[in-house]
């Protein structure tokens, strides 16, 4: 027999041969989550190996298939289809109610994606120079048409390079580069940046024409770990990243005015790409949160895939 230590309950079983974490939770009166009746079919029986991974048995092909739905970190594991060879503790997930409706594959809207796990990605960051005058000058329609219509053709641009635009800030947006494939991420978002500058140099004569105003970008890159996961409310969720890599690389795109540049790029991600870019000026900047001068650099060309 086994032992398992349950958290948040301080509770410790004996695990019988071949008997699974939700089966042993069950019989000592834990009470674990388990929505499909523990077939491997909704996920809220997960549970946190935080000691003792190496105890637990191989998944199974069901446990297989929700771990890459939901992008499972190593350590977390469905009860109902692991078993314990040796002393192991884990923390339940899903709590109550709530929980149970955050997490189940059995609900129609649920998001697929990411449950929480730590991720190196290019983060991409852009918005449009001078936006607030921008937009006064504008009527409300003329304000979405031109933003409607930007928006058009930067997605293709982001999605051909592997990206994906995760969250609109009205005059700007998000991009992830790595959240599916991590090969090349920082140079993909690189080429995928210099490619956004050309759709807004093609645009400007556009929107100056119709408008009488000029049309400028600055585009922002930093590779560094994020969090991602699905968040937001019951109608409206959807994967996304945050933490400190997520806001440096808001800060990296926010220099390009200060600098008079409209392409920055971070250290980390300069050594990614160095041999496939041409640089303009170096900036050194004090970022607000963080210590030390941080050199920024200028992307003035990127080498053709």
């Amino acid at each position: 027999m086994a032992r398992i230590t349950f958290q948040p309950d301080g509770k410790e079983i004996e695990a019988k041969d071949g008997e699974s974490i939700l089966s042993a939770a069950v019989r000592a009166g834990i009470p674990h989550e388990q929505s499909c009746g523990g077939y491997g079919r909704c996920s809220t029986c997960r549970v946190m190996v935080r000691e003792g991974l190496e105890h637990c048995s191989e998944p199974t092909a069901d446990e297989r298939r929700i771990g890459v739905l939901l992008q499972f970190a190593p350590e977390i594991r469905l009860a109902c289809q692991t078993s314990v060879m040796g002393p192991v503790s884990v923390r339940r997930l899903v709590l109550d109610q709530e929980d149970r409706e955050i997490t189940s594959l059995l609900r129609k809207d649920t998001v697929v994606g990411a449950a929480g796990l730590q991720r190196e990605l290019a983060i991409l960051f852009s918005d449009i120079r001078g936006f607030t005058a921008f937009s006064e000058a504008l009527s409300p329609y003329d304000l979405i048409h031109v933003l409607n219509r930007y928006f058009y053709q930067v997605g293709p641009v982001v999605e051909r390079h592997g990206g994906s635009i995760n969250n609109f800030m009205g005059d700007g947006f998000m991009a992830l580069f790595g959240l599916k494939d991590p090969k090349d991420a920082p140079l993909r978002a690189v080429r995928a940046g210099q490619e956004i500058l050309e759709v807004a140099g093609r645009y400007n004569p556009y929107v100056r024409n119709l408008y009488n105003r000029v049309f400028r970008i600055g585009v922002g890159i930093h590779v560094g770990t994020a969090v991602v996961g699905a968040i937001g409310s019951q109608t409206n969720m959807r994967v996304t990243a945050i933490g400190d890599a997520v806001n440096f690389a808001s800060r990296v795109e926010a220099e390009n005015k200060p600098a008079g540049t409209e392409f920055l790029i971070s250290q980390p991600c300069f050594e990614r790409v160095k041999d496939h870019v041409t640089l303009g000026k170096t900036v050194q900047v004090h970022v607000r949160g963080k210590t030390g001068v941080h050199p920024l650099y200028e992307i003035k060309g990127v080498v053709k895939a």
